[in-house]
């Protein structure tokens, strides 16, 4: 009989421990935007449109790592919910790009406050040391994942 994950110790600081604290804040921020009643996938979606332009089918699944048949599922979806619309790709007449609208536009910004809001009451909780390692360690992180990310064809 194997030991239940919880009981396993995990030294702190390490790299276990930080992804278990990574994967807590996550979730907890993730669930506290609750506007538009969006999937975790349909959020990323129109988070990913919202803060970078159009972008192809074929560009958003890979993006997200699902398929073309799925992302066009989830397209479809929030087509329906007037968040996102296709249209024509002027460089390509043959080509369609998938935009937010401006309902799509405001549950984004809607879902984004209500986010920053959870984190901001989390940080709030924290000793004044603490709360400046989070506003120095936060924004490290995340420039190390965009200085990784390949640039946008």
């Amino acid at each position: 009989m194997h030991k239940p994950l919880m009981d396993v110790a995990i030294p702190q600081g390490s790299a276990d421990a930080l992804t278990i604290a990574v994967e807590q804040l996550v979730r907890h921020v993730r669930l506290s935007a609750t506007t538009g009643g969006l999937s975790s996938a349909a959020s990323f979606v129109l988070s990913r449109l919202a803060r970078e332009g159009p972008q192809r089918l074929t560009e958003l699944a890979r993006a997200e790592g699902v398929s073309q048949p799925n992302m066009s599922q989830l397209v479809n979806r929030l087509e329906r919910g007037d968040l996102v619309r296709r249209t024509a790709d002027h460089s390509d007449g043959r080509g369609v790009l998938v935009e937010v609208t401006d309902t799509g536009v405001e549950v984004f910004l809607r879902r984004r406050a209500e986010r920053a809001l959870a984190l901001q009451q989390l940080v709030d909780e924290l000793t004044e040391q603490e709360q400046h390692a989070v506003a120095v360690a936060l924004p490290a992180l995340a420039g190390v994942i965009q200085e990784r990310r390949p640039p946008r064809s």
